[in-house]
């Protein structure tokens, strides 16, 4: 099958904080057909639905009641299908976030087919994800459940063979209504190793990330369902190595198109999550050098900077105040024109930026109350939790889109679920249609992926690798060379002019004769053929 999605590029739409169509406070269905002209006018090719299936919302969303419903608060399954009519209409595609390692603990199965899910007598020490332990006991069956997540999110067996028949006529069912395709919540999870044991810290994650059948389950998951749809698969993988992710995205291993990894998005942390340290650049640019080299004849990257998980990139790479636009233009070019599938994150867009609420009630992620909960009753002062939280919360990326400088950025009528930035006023969507904006700085950068090849081809050489500030690299392909210079700072960047014609750039024109001298947070793209 012809591999369309190699050219493409998607857009990652979390519906709760997208666009309210009826003034309930939530983003819905009816609230996204109403946008998709502004996302067919910015070039994507592909909508990713973070989940819009029947849950309790314990963790927005992504804890499963029913995979046939429509969580009541987006809408039906008649705007849905008329969703996805519109997007074919206008030549986009449709994935669907596939959410299998684990389903809410009111989904029918949990009652009525208990052995598809992990049960033990005696509890491992493994802590969730989201605080505390990752067992929880149940007195019906006087055993205890596996949970990764949420108390609320039981993990599902996949060693049962009857569960993996159920995930699989589900998929099929959402493929022959339509979509497009999956992007697979934690999918390297779904083999846990039989004797669990405890392990040092409670970081059981040895025994269940890339565990002993992933590779089996995912041949036999293309083998009966996915190789019989064109589509496009992305797995979500935490832990995962450049030559796992090999072994999970060469065509000849028929199991996923790409994965998304994770280590860029670790390397301004400590030990942990909210263990907050500044970033080095030269630790960024040798671990994108890692997996751009290691992907490049065998696999495929997921590109991206932001997501429903991760802070802003402007805020957290960049800078957020009197550099924000050329930062977010400069952060996307850096991700542009490397060789993957990129993904944009709503509002990234428009260099949308973190937030900063006083009050931890203004916070709606469960991990980041499960955090602050944990760090007070430990003594850690509320002053020092916030600053974590203004810097890391996944909440940052969940305030409402900005469409415009109405109240609520224009998202809702009504009292938003989560509040709005209160930037919105000077940061939205109605900016869309100046020539220097973000937003059509995104456009040029993806028609320029459709228009050439050494972009999707090209291989990956680093320059300058001791720079502290200057990310730069070139691509080349045959007969053709890309010169790409980002400067990550606020200094004047000195760099050797390469032969070639500017291609883009995000200051009005190139400096100067002889050598470059990049302004803050300046970057430019060479093009020679």
């Amino acid at each position: 099958m012809d591999e369309w999605w190699k050219k493409s590029t998607v857009y990652q739409i979390y519906p709760r904080s997208f666009m309210d169509s009826n003034g309930d406070g939530i983003g819905d269905i009816r609230g996204i057909i109403q946008k998709l002209d502004y996302l067919h006018g910015l070039g994507v090719d592909i909508l990713w639905l973070s989940p819009v299936y029947d849950s309790p919302n314990d963790d927005n969303g992504y804890d499963i009641r029913d995979y046939y419903k429509i969580m009541a608060e987006f809408g039906t399954m008649a705007d849905f299908d008329e969703l996805l009519s519109e997007v074919h209409e206008r030549g986009m595609k449709l994935v669907m976030d596939l959410v299998v390692n684990h389903t809410s603990d009111e989904h029918e199965w949990f009652k009525n087919h208990p052995d598809f899910y992990i049960w033990r007598d005696k509890p491992t020490n493994w802590r969730s994800f989201f605080s505390g332990s990752a067992w929880e006991y149940q007195k019906e069956r006087g055993q205890y459940y596996l949970h990764l997540f949420s108390k609320k999110q039981p993990d599902l067996n996949w060693d049962n063979s009857e569960l993996r028949k159920a995930v699989y006529e589900m998929m099929r069912w959402w493929l022959d209504k339509g979509v497009d395709g999956f992007r697979m919540d934690v999918i390297n999870m779904i083999s846990k190793v039989p004797k669990m044991h405890d392990a040092p810290g409670g970081d059981g994650s040895h025994q269940f990330l890339n565990g002993p059948n992933v590779h089996t389950y995912l041949k036999e998951m293309n083998q009966e369902v996915l190789s019989k749809y064109d589509i496009v698969t992305v797995g979500e993988m935490p832990g995962t190595t450049p030559k796992e992710a090999r072994h999970y995205t060469a065509a000849k291993n028929q199991e996923l198109n790409m994965i998304f990894t994770f280590e860029h998005m670790g390397l301004d942390q400590g030990g942990e999550k909210w263990d907050l340290k500044a970033l080095s650049l030269i630790d960024l640019k040798e671990n994108m050098e890692k997996w751009q080299q290691g992907l490049h004849d065998e696999g495929w990257n997921s590109l991206y900077w932001n997501n429903h998980d991760q802070p802003r990139i402007v805020s957290r790479f960049g800078e957020d105040t009197e550099w924000r636009v050329e930062s977010a233009k400069m952060l996307a070019t850096c991700l542009h024109f490397m060789q993957g599938t990129p993904y944009v994150y709503q509002g990234e867009e428009l260099g949308m930026t973190n937030v900063r609420f006083d009050s931890i009630d203004d916070y709606k992620d469960i991990e980041t109350l499960n955090m602050y909960q944990e760090k007070r009753e430990a003594g850690v002062p509320h002053d020092d939790i916030m600053r974590k939280i203004h810097v890391k919360s996944r909440d940052n990326a969940r305030t409402p889109m900005q469409w415009s400088a109405e109240p609520n950025g224009g998202f809702t009528t009504g009292t938003p679920w989560l509040k709005a930035n209160p930037n919105y006023k000077d940061i939205n969507a109605l900016q869309h249609m100046d020539p220097d904006s973000v937003y059509q700085y995104y456009k040029q950068l993806i028609g320029l992926r459709k228009k050439l090849d050494i972009i999707t081809y090209g291989n990956f050489e680093l320059l300058y690798r001791e720079d502290g500030e200057l990310f730069a690299y070139t691509r080349m392909w045959n007969e053709e060379k890309l010169t790409i210079y980002c400067n990550f700072s606020k200094d004047i960047k000195s760099a050797v002019r390469p032969e070639g014609r500017v291609l883009i750039g995000n200051y009005a024109e190139a400096n100067g004769e002889g050598d470059i001298l990049l302004r803050p947070y300046e970057a430019i793209v060479f093009y020679q053929q």
